[in-house]
């Protein structure tokens, strides 16, 4: 957890801005719990390029607590069959231009979020919700993503950001690149992607 809270820091933190209180260089949030799911992607290395979190919308989570405006007055989701997918970045800090903003639908990050997506689906959920800035939205339809808005945007912090919904597909890239997902409590384990050591970096979804 440590790794990745250090990783989660180096994106969010120093490279995207984010405004978030954090100690020692780390960042976590109410919302890394026993019951939380990671799922994360290495280089050959060992080193993390790529984290992603899973929630169940049958416990608090980021949209429903911190964001429900972004759903336009809809009530939050709350299904065993929903999941919230958080804290999605890939950013190889290894390569000389490590730019937050460059290559969202590079091979590693298709890669991460399938392989989220079918983790998503292996513990029951038939859709992902997530808040992310406005620009993934076409960068994720680009990637052959089927997301659709939740809400309109709104301005937070002077960006801004929006809901959106993304189908599980019932065949994951996944299947390909096999996922290992873990709950908090039992340490990391790696999701090793071939094209992992190859990418710079990409935006990331809250």
């Amino acid at each position: 957890m440590t790794e990745m809270a250090r990783y989660r820091y180096r994106v969010f933190i120093e490279k995207l801005g984010w405004n978030l209180p954090c100690e020692h260089a780390l960042e976590y949030d109410q919302f890394d719990r026993e019951d939380t799911l990671y799922v994360l992607a290495r280089d050959d290395d060992g080193q993390i390029v790529g984290t992603a979190r899973l929630l169940p919308t049958t416990r608090p989570y980021l949209l429903a607590d911190v964001f429900p405006e972004l759903l336009n007055g809809m009530p939050a989701p709350e299904s065993a069959e929903v999941w919230e997918l958080s804290r999605f970045a890939a950013m190889d800090f290894s390569q000389a231009d490590c730019n937050p903003l460059s290559q969202v639908s590079s091979r590693v990050a298709v890669e991460l979020l399938n392989a989220a997506l079918a983790c998503a689906g292996e513990h029951g959920a038939r859709r992902v919700v997530t808040v992310s800035p406005l620009g993934v939205e076409r960068l994720l339809r680009k990637a052959g993503f089927r997301a659709h808005r939740l809400g309109p945007p709104i301005a937070v912090d002077g960006s801004p950001i929006f809901a959106c919904s993304i189908p599980v597909p019932e065949h994951c890239v996944a299947d390909l690149y096999p996922p290992v997902w873990f709950p908090q409590g039992l340490g990391l384990k790696p999701l090793l992607h071939r094209a992992a050591q190859h990418v710079a970096g990409v935006p990331a979804l809250a």
